[in-house]
């Protein structure tokens, strides 16, 4: 299993089968992200929400590849209106793809409105995602969003991700503070900070980050991924 860095929130994930995940794909007008959209050929496309910076090249990339987008009802209507392939769900629900992966829609605390339309239109509510791969290990992309008690409560202690993907840019997110206790809450072996210093206002210190994850976590290691930069399990 590989995790790809591409810069702000987005990640494309390669399982052991070959299946590539690719999430919130902001390439062409992402500052951190150096790799052409063309040379993306995922198998699905997960969308968190519906703002720019993570929508994206969302129907660029689903057009030239076939890929299926997965993302809440509104905007999944929104892609399907468009000719392409998507699927609608929900917060708390699950679907799996092709029986080999699962994937779960969690809550997130953030707006989602369409806002890269010349008249904005909902996308109902912000989400996070828990993909759960073919040997059992599951990771957990959190997609914009401040703290909040369900971290602990649901995902946390009931779908317990092993890899926990978290903004740290603060502003519009979790800062690195409430994210080190987000990552306490989770208690996954391995944190990854996502959301911060694609834009001066959401610079953050990503070593301060570690040292806060550190003391609040028994166990949890903090890797840095900078944009091109993967992190590689068995």
């Amino acid at each position: 299993m590989k995790i790809e860095y591409l810069g702000h929130s987005a990640f494309e994930i390669t399982t052991e089968e070959g299946m590539k995940i690719l999430i919130d794909p902001f390439i062409s007008a992402n500052p951190s992200c150096t790799k052409p959209v063309e040379l993306f050929k995922p198998d699905i496309i997960l969308v968190t929400h519906g703002h720019m910076d993570h929508f994206g090249d969302t129907l660029e990339i689903a057009n030239n590849t076939g890929a299926t987008v997965i993302s809440t009802h509104e905007i999944a209507t929104f892609i399907q209106k468009q000719g392409l392939n998507a699927i609608g769900m929900n917060i708390g629900g699950s679907i799996s793809v092709n029986n080999l992966i699962n994937i779960t829609m969690t809550d997130a605390r953030h707006s989602s409105g369409l806002d890269f339309l010349e008249n904005m239109e909902e996308g109902g509510v912000s989400t996070g995602f828990v993909i759960t791969l073919e040997n059992g290990k599951k990771i957990y992309h959190a997609g914009d969003t401040g703290l909040f008690g369900d971290m602990k409560m649901v995902i946390g202690d009931i779908y317990q991700p092993d890899i926990a993907l978290l903004p740290i840019g603060d502003k519009f997110t979790m800062g690195i503070e409430d994210a080190a206790i987000a990552a306490s809450w989770l208690q996954s072996r391995i944190v990854i900070p996502m959301h911060y210093d694609t834009f001066e206002e959401i610079e953050q210190d990503t070593n301060l980050f570690a040292k806060y994850v550190e003391e609040a976590s028994l166990g949890t290691i903090t890797v840095v991924l900078q944009p091109g930069e993967n992190y590689q399990e068995e």
